[in-house]
């Protein structure tokens, strides 16, 4: 039934971005999901879509941001949350994609600033790794639309040659998940790895760990 499956990066191939602002805010003494707020905060023009698109660099993306955590009353750096991108690697996902990528095309559609991409120069020899398994990648920062613009999903799709019907998407955010279920994709919204590859053997109906 399916041919193709389509993984987001950060949330899903490796943990959440969003542990890692959690802890930071409690090392800061600032309240939990603090940085999740300011994003969710104009979602198409503040700081963190702006940077995700290429549309500012860091300096400005942390002037930005600094600018938007003090109207939520904190003093919050830029380059604080940049620091919390580099998630690890689920070594359950990754033999996953690994048995996947041998039996199906496969894709990775990831919402990124320059720092956190494959190119990212000190990046985590599992990450190279799983990057390199993807038939295709499309990453914001490069492309200049992010997710959940729909004109990312039919990029993809193009690329795979593939029909959206026979298609699995993995995201951790529901709102990414929305275009591609309304395009015909199955989706799968990841809130544990082990969940979610689960959720694939169901799908795909092969061993994957």
């Amino acid at each position: 039934m399916f041919e193709a499956v389509i993984f987001d990066f950060g949330g899903v191939i490796t943990e959440s971005p969003f542990e890692a602002f959690n802890r930071m805010e409690a090392r800061l003494g600032i309240s939990p999901d603090t940085v999740r707020r300011i994003n969710a905060t104009n979602p198409d023009t503040n700081a963190w879509a702006m940077f995700e698109r290429s549309e500012i660099d860091a300096i400005e993306f942390d002037r930005r941001f600094c600018a938007e955590a003090a109207a939520f009353g904190v003093n919050l750096s830029g380059r604080d949350v940049l620091s919390c991108l580099q998630g690890s690697v689920r070594p359950r996902m990754l033999e996953a994609l690994r048995r996947i990528s041998a039996r199906y095309k496969t894709g990775c559609i990831t919402n990124n600033v320059r720092s956190d991409g494959p190119d990212h120069a000190t990046r985590d020899a599992r990450v190279t790794e799983a990057f390199a398994l993807f038939g295709h990648v499309i990453e914001s920062s490069k492309l200049g639309i992010r997710k959940p613009d729909p004109r990312i999903y039919a990029l993809m799709l193009d690329h795979l040659k593939v029909e959206p019907g026979r298609a699995i998407y993995l995201d951790d955010l529901g709102i990414n998940l929305k275009p591609a279920k309304a395009m015909g994709m199955t989706t799968i919204k990841v809130v544990t790895g082990d969940d979610a590859i689960g959720a694939l053997q169901g799908l795909l109906g092969v061993p994957l760990a």
